[in-house]
């Protein structure tokens, strides 16, 4: 009997269509193997090619079909449907399992039904835009036709799909697992929420570039290593010339710190719809900027430039290695070999700040994130599992937040010490008779047990949580175990608990036929398994208690933000109304 394989190779854009082969743009991907039904149907995901202009059913690809799976899967096509539902299926397994690494435990998706499959659907619209969609418990991709003088590398009149770029579907899949772990994440009650889940998706998308080597082999030849460089140099001049007689004779922009190179050339929008590098730090942006998307990229730049300064320092010795062999420094067609190196240390660092970031979800405050939220969750999250920075990463992190003026409330210092999350007061209870289950989930019971014991412990210490009792019941929405390996080598068992208490106000409290709205008060637990000493285990206790709570400032902060009402729809963010903006 032959063995199950254990990977799936199928063959994606790493950018999208524009670039053809160049720039390692024909990439395979080595996804999870699964048993797939036509469509590609798995466990996760269901590809459903219904096209809503036309009316009608594309025919389903069968990944399991011989041909298809000894070739890696279909080629690389603009053309065909079929294509199309094999790189959604793709891209989005391939981001969901870097999640579920990062994190330590498998990610179910918002809509809370047992086994319950993301649905993705290529040819949703007629429309430039692609959006997650609780309602349709999925992600919808749009297709549309380019100008008849489109600014890109594409035919006049060309349609363009925004199924076929790697960035969109990282990105949509990447608002999908956030709603899936914090749910309030979608109510925008402060001008940093919306900001903070596109900036958060970015990241994502952008983070899979730097991860694949090869995308990243021929760039760093054309940028002289210097990954962070705006564009390439020209493959047939030297540094610095403008010749343009030939195509090898033009530059041409990085792909690799671009969002969604085509379509935001045939949008308008230049080289892709948003950069990795925005513009030079200042810290009057995060004052004045408030739309999304532009205070969501002062987010995106400060977490770059904190990679790229690491990569830099991950990379000083080859570089020195290399001039001393009688390399120059200003070299634009580097060795082959040196290449390959620097490829792997770029992929591991985009690798382990991707890693930095997911893990940061979890130690970030249930409802109402700020930007400054997220850095000290970023700290503590670090710290928390590997206590020494022998790169000095979260140097690097800091300094970048700092230089872009997002400063966390409550900290007394910007110092590593200072930014974390502090310890859980001692006189919390512990949580007796939590069940850890294992890597693969809970079972029903397991989490029928927990949801009492946590709803139980939540009644009887809502006072030292930090509720106010006296405004309602405290409820639990979710608890997750998570499974991580120190840098000791120890394996950490944690369980990650959500505790909600909701309570109505009103818009405006002279004059209550105005409606009210929901205000969250709300903490993140984080619960240790103990280890067995004297062959008996000790009973869980919270390491973490990271609150938001009930303030006159936060009312007064999302009244304004309900108030102000942009990209929302029944007080929740609308991803449509956001992308299509």
């Amino acid at each position: 009997m032959s063995p199950t394989p254990t990977r799936r190779p199928l063959k994606v854009y790493a950018f999208d269509p524009s670039l053809g082969r160049m720039l390692g743009n024909h990439l395979t991907l080595n996804v999870r193997y699964e048993p797939l039904s036509p469509g590609p149907i798995g466990s996760r995901f269901a590809v459903i090619d219904y096209d809503g202009n036309t009316k009608s059913y594309y025919a389903p690809v069968n990944l399991d079909e011989t041909g298809v799976l000894l070739n890696d899967g279909l080629e690389p096509s603009e053309s065909d449907p079929r294509f199309h539902q094999q790189m959604v299926y793709a891209v989005a397994s391939e981001t969901l399992e870097r999640f579920e690494i990062a994190l330590g435990r498998r990610i179910g998706w918002r809509h809370g039904l047992r086994n319950a499959k993301l649905n993705l659907h290529p040819h949703a619209m007629l429309e430039a835009n692609a959006f997650y969609s609780r309602e349709a418990h999925g992600i919808l991709f749009g297709y549309f036709r380019a100008g008849d003088e489109p600014d890109g590398n594409v035919l006049p009149g060309q349609t363009i799909f925004t199924c076929l770029s790697h960035d969109i579907i990282a990105h949509e899949v990447t608002h999908a697992v956030i709603d899936g772990i914090r749910q309030h994440f979608t109510e925008p009650t402060n001008v940093d929420v919306a900001a903070f889940h596109e900036a958060f998706a970015d990241l994502a998308a952008l983070f899979r570039h730097f991860s694949h080597q090869e995308a990243l082999i021929e760039t760093l030849q054309r940028t002289g290593g210097l990954l962070y460089g705006q564009s390439l140099v020209a493959e047939a001049t030297s540094v610095g010339s403008t010749s343009g007689a030939i195509g090898a004779g033009l530059s041409a922009d990085n792909p690799l710190v671009n969002l969604a190179r085509q379509f935001g050339q045939v949008t308008g929008h230049g080289a892709g719809l948003r950069s990795a590098l925005d513009k030079p730090a200042n810290a009057t942006d995060i004052k004045t900027k408030t739309e999304p998307h532009a205070r969501g990229a002062i987010l995106v730049a400060a977490m770059f430039d904190a990679y790229f300064t690491t990569y830099i320092r991950r990379t000083a010795d080859l570089f020195r290695v290399y001039r001393a062999g009688g390399g120059g420094r200003d070299a634009a067609d580097l060795p082959g070999p040196l290449a390959a190196l620097l490829a792997d240390r770029a992929s591991k660092t985009a690798e382990m700040f991707f890693q930095i970031c997911a893990r940061a979800l979890d130690y970030c405050p249930p409802v109402d994130i700020t930007f400054g939220d997220f850095l000290r969750a970023v700290i503590t999250a670090d710290v928390d599992l590997y206590p020494i920075d022998p790169h000095n990463v979260r140097d690097a992190i800091m300094q970048a937040f700092r230089r872009r003026g997002i400063v966390p409330q409550g900290a007394k210092y910007f110092s590593e010490e200072a930014l974390q999350w502090p310890t859980a007061p001692g006189d919390l209870p512990e949580v007796k008779g939590l069940v850890f289950g294992d890597p693969n989930g809970l079972t029903k019971a397991e989490k029928d047990i927990n949801g009492d014991i946590l709803r139980n412990y939540a009644k009887a210490n809502g006072e030292k949580l930090g509720f106010d009792m006296t405004r309602g019941k405290v409820a639990v929405p979710s608890f997750h175990p998570m499974f991580r390996l120190g840098e000791d080598g120890v394996l950490r068992i944690d369980m990650v608990v959500e505790m909600i208490q909701t309570t109505k106000e009103c818009f405006d409290a002279h004059n209550p036929k105005l409606g009210t709205f929901n205000i969250r008060s709300g903490v993140t637990l984080m619960i240790a398994n103990q280890p067995i000493e004297d062959d008996q285990r000790g009973e869980p206790r919270i390491r973490f208690m990271i609150a938001k709570h009930h303030s006159l400032d936060r009312l007064a902060s999302q009244r304004s933000a309900y108030a102000f009402g942009a990209y929302m729809t029944d007080h929740r963010i609308d991803f449509s109304l956001v992308h299509g903006a």
